[in-house]
């Protein structure tokens, strides 16, 4: 397959989404560091803070009182992701869009975490939603990435089984109508 057909004819087609969110999250970190001090909060919503702090650890900061191994641990998970990721859009069938945009946008998230990672050892997160005085663990635009291509990647699996298509069969059906076999 050409290059060119990989891209159009495949879920590369979507690659450009990952670029865009990609570069959407390093913009915002970088402004925040640019502009804020590190721990400082500017309150915007009654229920949302713009809070600049880093993330050595994991989701919800899992592991982050370490000693500084999860930074290579985290680094390692999150190229290997990337690369499967990028495979599978390859292998996923254009008319897949559900699945190829999912895609796209963990891996958007998991090498914009990554950069951070390699680059600072932690990742820098400032998104802060509470009520009241409890507040959700914060985030960036690349965990809000992660977390939409997961659930799009849900509502995708449970769509197809409602149809009553197995995976390996919808990979099946797209290719044999690429091929106009029946």
């Amino acid at each position: 397959m050409s290059a060119k057909n990989l891209f159009s004819n495949t879920g590369l087609r979507w690659l450009w989404l990952a670029i865009v969110m990609l570069i959407l999250d390093q913009l915002t970190k970088q402004s925040v560091v640019a502009l804020m001090d590190y721990r400082e909060s500017i309150n915007v919503l009654p229920f949302f803070n713009l809070t600049y702090v880093h993330n050595p650890g994991a989701a919800f900061s899992f592991l982050a009182d370490q000693g500084g191994w999860q930074r290579w641990f985290f680094t390692a998970i999150a190229g290997v992701v990337s690369i499967l990721l990028v495979v599978w859009m390859a292998k996923t069938p254009k008319q897949d869009k559900l699945i190829a945009i999912s895609f796209a946008l963990i891996l958007s998230g998991a090498v914009g975490n990554l950069i951070d990672r390699m680059m600072f050892g932690y990742v820098i997160d400032f998104l802060d939603f509470y009520v009241g005085n409890k507040h959700w663990p914060a985030f960036n635009v690349a965990d809000s990435a992660i977390f939409v291509g997961a659930g799009l990647m849900i509502l995708d699996a449970f769509r197809d089984s409602k149809n009553g298509v197995e995976p390996s069969e919808k990979n099946i059906e797209s290719e044999t109508k690429d091929s106009g076999v029946k």
